[in-house]
């Protein structure tokens, strides 16, 4: 008892061996295929819901009223006790652009050219990149490379900003929220399964390691239909 009152609830104790990141895709319904028939909504309708309610708190008014304008292009550093409140970057869904859901609510599934988010784990104190920007690139994991013709990525060409970090904490970054990039695959192959990998690329990322597909990378197959 006396040993649990030495530790913080704010941060851990020991931090000497902080993990590189892990991600996490959106939409994320059963499993990490997407399937769906262009011509039958039924079948994207529940991904296009889920991504809209994942992204609520990502809505500009929200983000506008909790949140403040940062400066781009560096890590920020905020100081004061473990217990005190910090503030947070505003990360609003406009930056997402196609795949915001804004212009077009179907996030491109009635189109056969799907959106997915993907998201870093959080990790307290982690700066990722070590100073410069950590980037997304997008392949076919196996199979034919030509399934896989073109992805855009949003915001601007696909990199988590270093403004949203460090990470302070669940019970003092109160309202952050954590950056995405939005992976918009404009062509692919139709009515084949398309095995995809999206790494994370970096200084400090690792994304080769084998008995862990979600470190630094993830994996998940597309099917697009008529």
């Amino acid at each position: 008892y006396v040993m649990l009152l030495t530790l913080s609830p704010y941060t851990p104790r020991y931090r000497d061996r902080v993990s590189p990141p892990g991600v996490m895709i959106r939409p994320y319904l059963n499993g990490f295929t997407i399937a769906f028939n262009v011509s039958q909504p039924s079948t994207w309708q529940p991904y296009v819901d889920s991504m809209h309610h994942f992204l609520a708190a990502y809505d500009d008014k929200v983000q506008e009223e909790k949140n403040i304008e940062c400066v781009p292009g560096q890590y920020f550093i905020q100081g004061g006790t473990d217990g005190e409140e910090k503030k947070a970057c505003q990360f609003k869904r406009s930056l997402l652009q196609n795949c915001s859901g804004i212009q077009d609510p179907t996030f491109g599934y009635s189109r056969g050219q799907p959106c997915i988010l993907l998201k870093m784990n959080r990790i307290i104190g982690y700066r990722p990149g070590a100073g410069v920007p950590v980037s997304v690139e997008c392949k076919v994991q196996k199979g034919n490379e030509s399934h896989l013709r073109s992805v855009d990525f949003y915001p601007g060409n696909g990199t988590f900003d270093l403004m949203y970090y460090p990470y302070y904490g669940k019970f003092t970054h109160v309202n952050y929220t954590s950056p995405l990039v939005a992976m918009h695959f404009t062509d692919v192959q139709r009515n084949y399964l398309v095995s995809i990998q999206c790494s994370l690329n970096g200084k400090g990322i690792i994304n080769d390691l084998n008995s862990d597909r979600f470190l630094g990378r993830i994996i998940f197959t597309l099917r697009i239909g008529k």
